[in-house]
């Protein structure tokens, strides 16, 4: 995995971890690589993927079963899906914005474009 500069290794992490989630490589109460297994995986520190861990159980997308091993919550799909919304719309949304204003891009034309996007990246898939 590469990592950018411009944010803390240990969140891209969290959200490399949040990918598998959403995409379903890693199951509901499934367990999950170890702290070690990760680290190795990911070329990093453990201890960096220990602060990911530590993250993610505050939210309450995985949960440490003491001798075990870490596994993800029954309702890890929807805290990933709730914690990656308030991200982006406390992070990632405000420049976005200042962007479409700065530019007067039309509300109208951002509904195309994304009606376009949706069109060509997922409704392909159900046919």
């Amino acid at each position: 995995m590469e990592f950018s500069a411009n944010k803390a290794i240990y969140l891209q992490i969290a959200e490399y971890v949040c990918d598998h989630i959403l995409m379903e490589t890693w199951k509901t109460n499934g367990k999950v690589p170890s702290v070690r297994e990760l680290a190795v995986q990911l070329e990093v520190n453990p201890n960096t993927v220990m602060r990911t861990y530590d993250l993610l159980q505050q939210q309450e997308i995985i949960a440490n079963k003491r001798g075990i091993g870490f596994f993800l919550t029954e309702d890890s799909v929807k805290k990933v899906k709730s914690y990656r919304k308030t991200i982006f719309l406390e992070e990632d949304l405000p420049p976005f914005f200042r962007n479409i204003y700065l530019l007067e891009i039309g509300l109208s034309e951002l509904e195309q474009r994304y009606r376009q996007f949706v069109e060509q990246n997922f409704n392909q898939n159900e046919s």
